[in-house]
């Protein structure tokens, strides 16, 4: 056997070691049991394996990530923390975890919030005899543990995680902000986030999750897993921003259930990292659901980022408008998987996909499927995908008007993903984006000019 296939054993036998020696209240016990179980009978993925082809896993075995963050790590102050995930003019309740342990003193607006009657939020830990059933009942019944290895070890790893109801015929306003902030350690170390949304019947919410970080070099492992519960008629916008610093390595899964004319609308922003990967399932369960998935990647340097997604049409009448860019410099790459499912039933089908992508550098790479697989005749699909560089007509255009060389990079650059911040319902958020992402096209042979940044938010 190979050194690289000790290796990899080596990691997996001390995840689930890891697993065993969490500790989460007792009532989670069963869940636990079944997810470590179900991590153990995966194979490790190799690039045989179909869904991981082009991401390699050995990252995983440069460090020992069988372990939490020092106990020191936790406490971080408002000045520090802040700056990093704040969103101004968002007014969100946030719940905010450091290197994944709650922080009370950095989180705020909870009471108010669920004192509306509109939103139930609560850790774990501390829900009560009627919650610990409610989350007991829900956690897990939506992901497939046995088909996705890391939603499997999550699960086995789980400590806490956070509850969020929006109540039946309300709608609630105020955003829920959660945050995962990571700091850099001497020591590697893992983090385990778990978050469960259910939306009743014809309730309105909207969530954040905020994966930050601070700008030194990272030595988290960062394992999240979303799951979203839509009953009939209820609305939800969820955005999950992941700005981490390029170091880090985060594992993350989304799922969703969607029933009778329910409404998702979901965006998702990654910057790369050493390796990034987010599995998206979306379930239409029941008729006349629409699922909106729009999102934006940008690697750079040397960094990875994979998006894998897939939309199950199983009922009829159903719609779902999927869009994905991605813009990669460097010497990076990216990897799209992007899957919708029309199953015999799902007659009457509305569903689009596309994926864009720009290479800013003949050393960047994209690997890119999308995918169409119809069992019903009575449908409307479409999917595409397209990989080009930046336009030279319209550059020799802006050079024509005076705009310098570099300036008009980054303004085709910016432009190419500015249309999808521009569709996002929260204008906050735009706002927050904006400048984190333009920083990213503005380095020139000489570093970065900010006054490019300035002219194009």
């Amino acid at each position: 056997m190979t050194e690289a296939l000790n290796q990899t054993f080596d990691y997996a036998a001390q995840a689930a070691q890891f697993a065993e020696q969490t500790s989460a209240p007792a009532w989670l016990d069963s869940l636990k049991a079944e997810g470590i179980k179900a991590f153990g009978e995966h194979a490790w993925p190799t690039r045989k394996t179909e869904h991981w082809k082009y991401t390699n896993l050995s990252a995983l075995t440069k460090a020992n990530f069988a372990q939490v963050a020092p106990a020191n790590s936790t406490d971080l102050s408002a000045d520090i923390a802040k700056p990093l995930y704040e969103i101004e003019g968002l007014n969100a309740a946030q719940l905010v975890f450091v290197n994944g342990v709650f922080n009370s003193s950095l989180s705020s607006g909870i009471d108010a919030l669920t004192a509306s009657g509109s939103v139930e939020v609560v850790r774990f830990s501390d829900a009560n005899e009627a919650q610990q059933k409610a989350i007991h009942s829900q956690l897990g019944s939506i992901t497939l543990n046995d088909q996705h290895m890391f939603s499997a070890l999550n699960a086995g790893q789980l400590e806490d995680g956070v509850f969020v109801r929006f109540v039946k015929n309300k709608k609630t306003e105020t955003p829920l902000q959660v945050v995962h902030l990571t700091t850099a350690q001497d020591q590697a170390f893992s983090v385990n986030a778990r978050l469960l949304v259910v939306s009743e019947t014809g309730s309105q919410g909207v969530v954040v999750e905020s994966f930050v970080s601070d700008k030194a070099s990272q030595t988290a492992l960062v394992n999240s897993l979303t799951e979203c519960k839509l009953e009939d008629n209820a609305k939800l916008f969820h955005y999950r921003l992941q700005l981490e610093q390029e170091d880090i390595i985060h594992l993350g899964g989304m799922h969703v259930e969607q029933q009778a004319s329910s409404q998702l609308e979901s965006f998702h922003v990654g910057l790369g990292g050493k390796v990034k990967r987010v599995d998206i399932v979306v379930n239409h369960e029941g008729a006349g659901a629409h699922c909106d998935l729009k999102g934006v990647y940008l690697p750079q340097n040397n960094q990875h980022i994979d998006y894998h997604t897939c939309i199950e049409h199983k009922v009829p009448h159903c719609t779902t408008d999927e869009v994905f860019r991605g813009i990669i410099a460097d010497q990076a790459k990216a990897v799209f998987n992007g899957r919708i499912h029309i199953h015999p039933d799902a007659q009457k089908t509305l569903a689009e996909l596309n994926n864009r992508n720009l290479l800013l550098s003949n050393k960047a790479e994209i690997n890119t499927k999308p995918e169409l697989e119809i069992y019903a005749d009575d449908v409307r699909c479409a999917h595409g995908a397209t990989i080009a560089q930046l336009d030279e007509k319209a550059m020799s255009y802006m050079l024509s008007r005076g705009i310098s060389r570099q300036e008009a990079e980054v303004m085709l650059s910016f432009g190419f993903i500015n249309e999808l911040l521009d569709d996002l319902a929260h204008h906050s958020i735009q706002e927050k984006l904006r400048p984190i992402l333009a920083s990213l096209f503005d380095k020139g042979p000489f570093g970065k000019d900010e006054s490019l940044t300035r002219h194009i938010v």
